[in-house]
């Protein structure tokens, strides 16, 4: 198991706004995220879902950021629009994502650009990557991911 790349970013949520910094999270495991863009399609069904099995996380000690390159505005608007309850990271500078590995050469209608691969990562409460899903599809993968934390974190 590889340790997850540390971070300190800003961070909004429902109810709060601040820094969030990993290695202060321990020893709670944490789910992070990542999608392309707030208040697109499939990003705001990901969102949603990851919203309302928030409590079951939360139950199972875990807990779960959205990460995006929008910014903190952004992220209000959208949290605000789709009542969301899952706080969101701010990567504006795209680092974190960059460490991750999810920054990527995308392209889409013959344009070629970079933007972030949808991936997700179950990080222990030692800071190791327990599972990642790269190149995520959206439908029931919230669901997917809270069956791996029952498993593999409290399995």
């Amino acid at each position: 198991m590889t340790n997850a790349p540390d971070f300190t970013k800003p961070f909004v949520s429902a109810t709060q706004q601040g820094e969030v910094t990993l290695s202060e999270l321990r020893p709670s495991p944490v789910v992070l995220f990542f999608y392309p863009r707030d208040s697109t399609a499939g990003c705001t069904i990901e969102a949603i879902d990851f919203t309302s099995l928030l409590p079951q996380f939360e139950a199972a000690g875990v807990q779960v950021f959205g990460v995006s390159a929008d910014s903190l505005k952004k992220h209000e608007n959208f949290i605000s629009k789709q009542s969301l309850s899952v706080p969101l990271i701010c990567d504006e500078d795209t680092q974190m994502c960059q460490d991750y590995g999810v920054w990527r050469e995308k392209s889409m209608y013959g344009k070629v650009f970079w933007g972030i691969e949808r991936s997700t990562f179950l990080i222990s409460g030692t800071g190791k990557i327990l599972r990642e899903w790269r190149k995520v599809k959206v439908p029931d993968h919230a669901q997917e991911v809270l069956d791996a934390v029952l498993t593999e974190v409290n399995g």
